[in-house]
């Protein structure tokens, strides 16, 4: 009896699979990925559908500084978001999806990706985030940042664009549409970055990839 093919389980892979090897190329050659359309919409259906039922209640405001030091400042930030556990079918394939991209990340460039963690993160009308770093250079931890989008029908009005930055002497930076299903990745030590406020509600999840710095007294769990 010949074996029976899923071809749209076939097709499905195959995208993901060159959508992964795009990212991973962008991430050798240049050190950060902007891929349009990247996540496959079944997915971002799923997450936009469960990100705008969430309550406002169940959101917190954004703080900087370490988790043991964290200090809330509406200056450099005023988004609030909510830490993804896996509570929900949408979470739970978004965490799936997440795995077999650090998968492919750590075998096609050998970064010894560890661990992952990810929030949903919602703008308000006038919310922003200053420029700034998601890990310091020299230190371990935090090694692959990524952005997914999960806006419908953005307009360039709408405002709300991630400014990516190749340095600290760059002034001008590569602007970002939150666009639907768009895929950002790039180096979070070396890359500084800011979201400019935006002009309507906007939907995203952000998330770090990092490399294991446990030491033997010391388990070294994500911030």
């Amino acid at each position: 009896m010949e074996a029976i093919i899923d071809l749209d389980a076939e097709i499905a892979k195959a995208a993901e699979d060159a959508a992964f090897s795009l990212i991973g190329n962008d991430l050798l050659g240049k050190g950060y990925s902007v891929r349009v359309n990247s996540l496959p919409h079944s997915l971002a259906d799923l997450l936009n559908e469960r990100v705008v039922s969430i309550s406002d209640s169940s959101f917190q405001t954004a703080a900087i500084g370490p988790a043991q030091n964290t200090m809330q400042n509406n200056f450099v930030r005023s988004q609030k978001l909510k830490w993804i556990t896996g509570d929900s079918d949408a979470s739970i394939q978004w965490l799936s999806w997440a795995e077999r991209l650090q998968v492919h990340l750590n075998r096609s460039l050998f970064l010894g990706l560890f661990s992952f963690e990810s929030h949903y993160a919602h703008y308000q009308p006038g919310d922003f985030y200053k420029r700034h770093y998601d890990a310091f250079r020299g230190k371990v931890g935090r090694t692959v940042s990524i952005v997914v989008y999960l806006n419908t029908n953005w307009l360039p009005t709408d405002g709300g664009e991630l400014v990516i930055y190749n340095g600290d002497d760059d002034k001008k930076g590569l602007k970002v549409m939150p666009s639907y299903a768009t895929v950002v990745v790039f180096l979070s030590s070396e890359y500084p970055h800011e979201v400019l406020r935006t002009n309507r509600d906007r939907y995203s999840i952000a998330g770090w990839f990092s490399t294991n710095t446990s030491i033997a007294s010391r388990v070294d769990p994500p911030e």
